[in-house]
């Protein structure tokens, strides 16, 4: 029973977070205004896992651990290539946002900013350009790079949707 323990343990140091955003807001109430704090946060392990979560809390700490427990049930597979990029150019939006990402040559690192930039770094990708279309708002274009690396198809798994040979693909 403790090995099973320690495995899981073990699962969880990998996961690496990073605070992309917080933010205070405000409500107006009866009796005027009440604070709060949102924080945005992106984890991943560096092996094609991410997830992007949002916390609001009265104060900081806790805006950040109630985002670490929303990205954790949020978390979706990333297919990456050997190269350490992704397997075909794709958009993504969420709300207004867009974002394009193309995979890159071997060495040329990652080209994108803001959260998509980060989004891409904590997912393990090494070599990609991103762009960032019509929106500057945090959470949307991190949601949108989220939405672009969900929607991407490995070759075997294009060759079976389309019931083809994967020779087909590398000639």
């Amino acid at each position: 029973m403790k090995k099973k323990h320690t495995k899981n343990r073990e699962k969880e140091l990998h996961w690496e977070e990073r605070v992309v955003q917080i933010k205070r807001v405000t409500k107006v109430v009866k009796g005027g205004k009440k604070l709060s704090f949102r924080a945005i946060l992106i984890i991943g392990n560096d092996q094609g896992q991410i997830g992007i979560g949002v916390g609001k809390a009265s104060d900081v700490i806790g805006a950040v651990k109630k985002g670490v427990t929303d990205a954790k049930k949020r978390i979706i597979n990333v297919p990456i290539t050997k190269s350490k990029s992704i397997p075909h150019p794709i958009q993504g939006i969420s709300g207004a946002a867009k974002v394009i990402l193309r995979p890159s040559a071997i060495g040329s690192g990652v080209i994108a900013g803001g959260s998509v930039r980060t989004v891409l770094e904590l997912v393990g990708i090494k070599n990609i350009l991103g762009k960032q279309l019509g929106s500057s708002n945090t959470l949307n274009n991190a949601r949108a790079a989220l939405d672009a690396l969900s929607r991407l198809n490995t070759f075997s798994e294009t060759a079976k949707n389309r019931d083809i040979s994967l020779d087909y693909f590398y000639t």
